[in-house]
């Protein structure tokens, strides 16, 4: 068989196993708080796997080396950030987050948190935080479709649409059946996947290259400043430049894809779990993608090979170094991380949908009936999406970046502060939310205050300002509340949702 071929066969043999892990999740998905939470059973490994794969997309496997192909270490603040941010998040909110969403109403998704928790009968914060998840979310997933689109083009000379409509259907197809369970349990297999072939292409090139010697020496030929520039985490780096990169870590607090996963967990004590293998596999895969970069500059130089596009050094890699049916496997965990993105990111959505706008009307309906609008609600984003993404011009890869700082901002203050601060009040929090997309969004769009800083920097401290101040001039919460909020902190505590009955003598 010809290397294509054999790539290919590859492809399908992945392609097909997603599909068969969301007929799984199908059999076992029974009503809505199956579809949208997983029923809230999720042992710590899984959950852990999934928020580190629905997280990274193809950043991790091709953005991130390039970036350090391009630049050297300079570029790893993002992932430091990231890192130190995604523990502070497992550390900080997973735990109480997991138990306050059980005892304030067993709310399924974010928006319904938030209500419930403040008792906002007004319905504005959910509905105002169900509209910002469904629209970012929505371009987010066009996003995700075309970088398949374009990854089965570049990697198979498909036509776009081909491409494009492949990973469409495949994603659906196990998402719209399998729900949260089958975008859970395929997030795992493609986590394992994105580690296993960022540890082997390193490792691999590490030995065909002779060892360290020889890569430093390709690498410092390739610096034609002489310097060991791409071997230093400052080199060309400024103090606000610095900040901007490490402060991507603060949007984890507030990304309705990942902090679903601590709601679903079996119990706030394993979130400890949960840490220690989410974090150790973000720590390896982080440090091969960097790895991958760096002896990609060596590699290439060495060789004499022609990079055209650096974010492809691990693709390049994978291809020269592995037999094309491993090689198509290596290509397979790329597909992963779009595909877990894209499959976390519709979930999300049709919550937003069904539960944060539809079920709000108060309707009564029937669990099957609520599973079925939650598939309706996955195949209108994904259609809508999908219309979008038909036009490669309105990817518009600027907004993903603006989407992380724009959920981190509008959220993640309002989550924080919802979990640690009893004195919060639903203006406060509608406050701080308006006002952190707000300013992120504004700062976004200007050149000039975007290069400076990163907009999620002062949408992040205003938003969260904001929610103080407001609170703070505004009538305190009801004493009920004050309650609720010691029965979750005691919860996080004890695994007790409730205060033991006092014994009668």
């Amino acid at each position: 068989m010809s290397d294509e071929t054999w790539k290919m066969l590859a492809i399908v043999v992945y392609m097909a196993a997603m599909l068969a892990i969301g007929y799984a999740a199908f059999r076992n998905t029974k009503d809505l708080d199956d579809y949208m939470l997983g029923g809230r059973r999720l042992p710590p490994s899984v959950a852990a796997l999934s928020a580190g794969a629905s997280d990274m997309s193809g950043w991790l496997l091709m953005g991130l080396p390039g970036a350090i192909y391009m630049a050297g270490l300079v570029e790893a603040w993002i992932a430091i950030g990231l890192t130190i941010g995604a523990w502070l998040n497992w550390t900080f909110v997973a735990p109480r987050l997991r138990a306050y969403t059980e005892v304030s109403n067993n709310s399924i998704t974010i928006p319904s948190f938030f209500e419930n928790r403040l008792r906002d009968t007004s319905h504005l914060i959910r509905i105002a935080a169900g509209v910002i998840v469904l629209v970012f979310f929505t371009f987010y997933v066009s996003s995700g479709i075309v970088a398949g689109g374009t990854f089965f083009e570049s990697s198979f000379g498909l036509d776009y649409m081909t491409g494009l409509l492949v990973v469409w259907g495949v994603t659906l197809g196990y998402t719209l059946f399998g729900g949260f369970l089958g975008a859970t349990w395929t997030d795992v297999a493609q986590g394992l996947l994105m580690l296993l072939a960022l540890v082997a292409v390193p490792v691999v090139a590490f030995i065909e290259l002779g060892g360290w010697g020889p890569i430093r020496e390709g690498i410092l030929a390739a610096d034609t400043s002489g310097a060991a520039n791409h071997l230093s985490f400052i080199a060309g780096a400024t103090a606000t430049g610095v900040i901007s990169a490490a402060a991507w870590g603060l949007g984890y607090f507030g990304q309705p894809h990942i902090i679903v996963r601590f709601m679903a967990i079996r119990s706030p004590e394993d979130a400890k779990a949960g840490r220690r293998i989410g974090i150790t596999w973000m720590v390896v895969t982080a440090a091969g993608a960097m790895v991958t970069g760096l002896i990609g500059v060596a590699y290439v130089n060495i060789s004499g090979a022609t990079l055209e596009n650096p974010e492809t050094v691990f693709l390049h890699l994978s291809q020269v170094l592995f037999h094309p049916f491993v090689a198509g496997i290596v290509l397979a965990a790329v597909l992963a991380a779009i595909m877990s993105t894209i499959s976390s990111q519709l979930i999300v959505s049709s919550s937003a949908l069904v539960e944060d706008l539809v079920k709000m009307t108060g309707k009564e309906m029937s669990e099957r009936t609520q599973v079925m609008l939650g598939r309706a609600a996955v195949l209108l984003v994904a259609i809508v999406a999908g219309l979008i993404a038909r036009d490669r011009s309105t990817t518009i890869l600027d907004l993903v970046g603006f989407a992380w700082a724009g959920f981190g901002a509008a959220f993640g203050p309002i989550v924080i502060l919802s979990l640690y601060w009893r004195r919060l009040t639903r203006w406060g929090a509608l406050a701080g939310m308006v006002t952190g997309a707000v300013v992120a969004f504004a700062w976004g769009r200007s050149d000039v205050l975007s290069d400076a800083l990163y907009e999620i920097v002062p949408g992040f401290v205003l938003g969260g300002l904001v929610a103080i101040v407001v609170s703070l001039l505004t009538p305190a919460p009801a004493a009920e509340i004050g309650a609720e909020f010691d029965d979750a902190r005691r919860f996080t505590k004890t695994g007790a949702p409730k205060e033991p009955a006092p014994t009668v003598a």
